[in-house]
């Protein structure tokens, strides 16, 4: 397949901090394209008419719905133009929980169930929406102050607010997730087998004769769910594999033959147009940031 081809999303938003705490308001009607983070993100929706779109699947969401978008979720949101859309959003690094994380207590196991079992909402019952409400609340609070150990109570509130998320994730009979609008399970399934096998040499017609469908219906079906053409999700979910290992620690030559890349020049090419930078430069930026006291 060509490695060369234009790609229709985007990578949005930087994030040189171990979370960041939004709250806003908006009252006009905004449709964003496609789009990534190299974080994870949280949003608590409090009012409004927004639809999330997330890896092919649409969430029309009800007051204080949490949705959960891993840093590898392509995602957009559809707002509406009826009343105010109110939320608070949380950006969250990775690294910040891998770094207060231990042996059989992951904390982005709630990003990561969210992620590969398409389970992006929480829609609590009123006893849990409590606690939640509390814990942001005081999170809030915390936030937007400034005294004695704020910082450090600030983290501390935020991973209980994490610890938190988790369990609810972990005890899946205590919440309610579901999707709205039409979710094709076909799809879904093309979804995952390329995500969880980037490394091979994927065409569409391959892919339409494993999942038994014609060429076109793939095409088709693939584009109006997801926004992507085939071509472009394979290509935009490798260059973010490529880039999540070099962070790790691969070379760049490691990275783009354990990514499917046909060969170094195309991968080069099609980092630097998702990114920016070439991997490279990228990488000597992403280091001199982090040496600051700030991931991205």
């Amino acid at each position: 397949m060509q490695d060369n081809i234009l790609i229709t999303g985007s990578k949005r938003g930087y994030l040189n901090k171990d979370f960041q705490f939004f709250h806003l308001k908006d009252r006009k009607s905004m449709e964003f394209e496609f789009h990534f983070h190299d974080f994870n993100k949280i949003i608590v929706f409090i009012s409004g008419n927004v639809t999330y779109l997330v890896e092919g699947k649409a969430y029309k969401l009800k007051p204080w719905d949490i949705l959960l978008v891993s840093s590898s979720d392509i995602h957009k949101a559809i707002i509406g133009t009826s009343g105010t859309y109110e939320r608070m959003i949380l950006w969250v690094n990775s690294n910040f929980l891998q770094k207060y994380g231990s042996s059989g207590s992951n904390l982005l196991t709630c990003f990561e169930i969210a992620s590969k079992e398409k389970r992006n909402i929480l829609r609590l019952n009123p006893e849990l929406l409590r606690q939640a409400k509390h814990l942001l609340s005081q999170l809030e609070e915390e936030c937007t102050g400034d005294g004695f150990g704020s910082t450090v109570l600030r983290n501390s509130l935020f991973l209980q607010f994490i610890v938190y998320l988790n369990r609810l994730y972990l005890k899946t009979d205590t919440i309610i997730y579901q999707a709205d609008g039409d979710y094709n399970e076909s799809i879904g399934k093309v979804m995952s087998y390329i995500n969880e096998n980037l490394y091979e040499d994927m065409s569409i017609e391959g892919l339409a004769s494993r999942f038994y469908m014609s060429k076109y219906h793939l095409m088709h079906k693939f584009k109006s769910q997801t926004g992507y053409t085939i071509h472009s999700y394979i290509l935009q979910k490798r260059l973010m594999m490529a880039n999540t290992l070099i962070k790790s620690g691969k070379s760049m030559t490691e990275a783009c033959a354990e990514c499917g890349f046909g060969d170094y020049s195309s991968f080069v090419r099609a980092f630097k147009k998702m990114y920016g930078l070439s991997p490279k430069k990228h990488h000597k930026l992403m280091e001199e940031m982090e040496r600051q006291g700030g991931h991205i």
